[in-house]
């Protein structure tokens, strides 16, 4: 069996209450933090467990703190993005709503090591459920002591507190976060400068993921090395899973990076395989945002090798080839699936969630569900398949914020490896028109149809 960090203590009855998360070790990690370690030696244990951003990049989190401005004697500040809105991706919301306070746990450590008192959870608006779950764990905390002033008579005061946002997908963008956070509208930031300089009112501020702060406690009480032997490469630690789409057992999952997909996507203790056994058509490995890969380059990279559930395993051939963990975000299609169908879902997802600072992206995405819903309901042109092509490469990397990038590669992706696909709604629009078009008949491959090919 595979080793558990977060979700460890999950099959515990009533793990969930403060009186049962404290029976079973829970706050062990913050008596040992702020009784026994400096802040200094807990982000030298979170840089050498080699623990990446959950939330999507992957960036080193100890080597994120560490950015932090000591400089100025600015107040610092924690905020934990839990404004999970990616689609096909909730692991987030599992890990609130069933050990919110290993998540509070974590924040109190985390906030100890950058030396904040004032500390923030910003949840998504639609989580309102799970606001109220925090809410009152973080009341228990109070009442217990491990939150307010004087933490276990250490002289260390802390003021945690859980923010609801109101449903903008944009505000997952960290300085986007902050603006929400302030009170303004939630667009995204010009950096530099960054958060760790100049956040939260103009102070020093780190943002991190749910997930990754969930993490932390398990890393101070059993230290950075035993969390770093966990896992392959650069790709350490275990990862939460949210697993949906054409497989018999869907949910979340926590994995040890290095897992193959093979094993993750077909042995029962995991996703159990495809659901009615139909064939396997394509996966996303991370949400939305991240490239769609066809069958043949899911088991294995195009060097033949197998495919790790890892950072660099997925990313293996770039965008060619290759794809991207993410978010974890993990997203199964059989057969029966329609790729141009789920690529305009994808693209009116994000020209509705775009926040309309930047052109490039506020136009462009517009434009790519316009052209996408024409081409899905049979009434798409030769010309349109290029057209998409020309627009996702002029959105990509000129956009403030990564929510441009992550609107163009799906439409990129979808194109490269199942142009096919695009080709055959082009030439026969009747049949396309059929909502259920590729569950009642097999897609027939018509190829060069076209006289143009997109680069590779």
């Amino acid at each position: 069996m595979a080793r558990k960090i977060l979700l460890e203590n999950i099959h515990i009855p009533g793990i969930k209450e403060y009186e049962v998360y404290r029976k079973n070790g829970g706050y062990s990690g913050v008596e040992k933090a702020l009784k026994t370690m400096t802040p200094d030696q807990i982000v030298e244990e979170v840089k050498t467990s080699g623990i990446r951003g959950r939330g999507g990049a992957g960036f080193p989190m100890g080597l994120k703190w560490s950015f932090i401005d000591k400089k100025s004697g600015k107040p610092r500040h924690l905020v934990v993005n839990a404004d999970e809105s990616e689609p096909g991706t909730f692991k987030d919301r599992f890990l609130m709503e069933h050990i919110p306070h290993l998540l509070i746990e974590g924040a109190i450590i985390s906030s100890f090591a950058l030396e904040a008192h004032l500390s923030y959870i910003y949840i998504r608006g639609e989580y309102m459920w799970v606001f109220k779950i925090l809410e009152k764990a973080i009341k228990e905390a109070y009442a217990n002591g491990w939150l307010g002033k004087n933490i276990l008579g250490t002289g260390y005061d802390l003021d945690l507190y859980v923010h609801c946002g109101a449903g903008a997908y944009i505000c997952g963008e960290e300085t986007a976060l902050i603006e929400s956070l302030e009170g303004k509208r939630g667009n995204p930031r010009i950096k530099p400068p960054f958060p760790a300089v100049s956040g939260l009112w103009a102070e020093p501020t780190v943002v991190n993921n749910v997930e990754s702060i969930s993490a932390v406690s398990w890393i101070v009480n059993n230290g950075g090395a035993e969390y770093a032997s966990i896992g392959v490469g650069k790709s350490t630690g275990t990862k939460l899973i949210s697993a949906s789409g054409h497989i018999k057992n869907p949910g979340v999952y926590e994995i040890e990076l290095g897992l193959t997909v093979d094993e993750f996507m077909n042995s029962d203790e995991y996703l159990g395989g495809m659901i009615d056994d139909r064939p396997l058509k394509a996966f996303i490995p991370g949400g939305s945002s991240v490239p769609i890969l066809p069958a043949q380059y899911i088991f294995k990279t195009a060097n033949g090798e197998d495919r790790l559930m890892t950072y660099e395993s997925l990313a293996d051939g770039g965008f060619t080839t290759g794809s991207s963990l993410g978010s974890g975000g993990f997203i199964v299609y059989n057969d029966s699936a329609c790729v141009v169908r789920n690529t305009w879902n994808f693209s009116r997802f994000y020209h509705h969630e775009s926040c309309g600072q930047c052109s490039p992206c506020r136009e462009g995405t517009g434009w790519m569900e316009k052209i996408l819903h024409r081409i899905e309901t049979g009434y798409g042109r030769e010309e349109d398949i290029e057209l998409l092509w020309s627009i996702q490469g002029k959105i990509e990397g000129n956009t403030i914020c990564p929510l441009g990038d992550a609107a163009a590669w799906p439409v990129a992706a979808a194109i490269r490896h199942f142009r096919e696909e695009f080709e055959y709604h082009v030439r026969f629009p009747e049949k396309v028109k059929n909502i259920k078009h590729f569950v009642d008949e097999p897609m027939e491959k018509v190829r060069h149809l076209l006289t143009k090919t997109v680069q590779q």
